[in-house]
């Protein structure tokens, strides 16, 4: 098995982080994964606000109950006149794009030994009044990252999957 599908497998969600700092070279590391997460016409819409101070995690707690006591979360967002628009029915590729770079942060916090847990239960109007965002930014995720308690555990629901013939059209 590739050093790649090992990882995946390993990660799971984590509710339980010890409060220890993260280090400025772990998310330096990160941040670096970020800016090569792949994006629709490479426009790199993707804007992230890295939360870390007392003051910053007591907002996120303002507008989510789920930060699970990580001392670092990213808010992942889209600057909506940098996505890429489709011609045929002028969707755009915002939402997407900040998906794949939250999946790269992801992935990442992993491979560095760190926990994460993908947030979308957040009051996205109060997140951004709290974070000053401008009306072009939209918030699409928020990250916890930072170590695992001790005895941390992926859930239940971790290890269920739908069985290969049921996602196959």
């Amino acid at each position: 098995m590739s050093d790649f599908a090992q990882l995946a497998k390993r990660r799971y969600s984590l509710r339980a982080f010890k409060p220890d700092a993260v280090p400025q070279e772990m998310i330096d590391a990160l941040l670096e994964m970020a800016l090569v997460a792949p994006t629709a016409h490479n426009n790199q819409p993707q804007r992230i606000k890295v939360l870390r101070s007392t003051q910053e995690l007591t907002l996120v707690d303002e507008f989510t109950p789920c930060r699970f006591g990580a001392p670092l979360v990213f808010v992942v967002c889209f600057a909506r006149t940098a996505a890429w628009r489709r011609s045929f029915d002028g969707a755009h590729s915002g939402v997407v794009d900040a998906s794949i770079v939250t999946t790269h942060l992801m992935l990442a916090a992993a491979d560095l030994g760190l926990g994460s847990v993908w947030v979308m239960y957040f009051d996205p109007a109060k997140a951004a009044e709290l974070l000053g965002l401008s009306e072009n930014l939209e918030p699409v995720a928020v990250l916890p990252v930072g170590f695992a308690q001790d005895d941390a555990r992926p859930s239940e629901f971790h290890a269920r999957s739908l069985a290969l013939s049921d996602i196959l059209l």
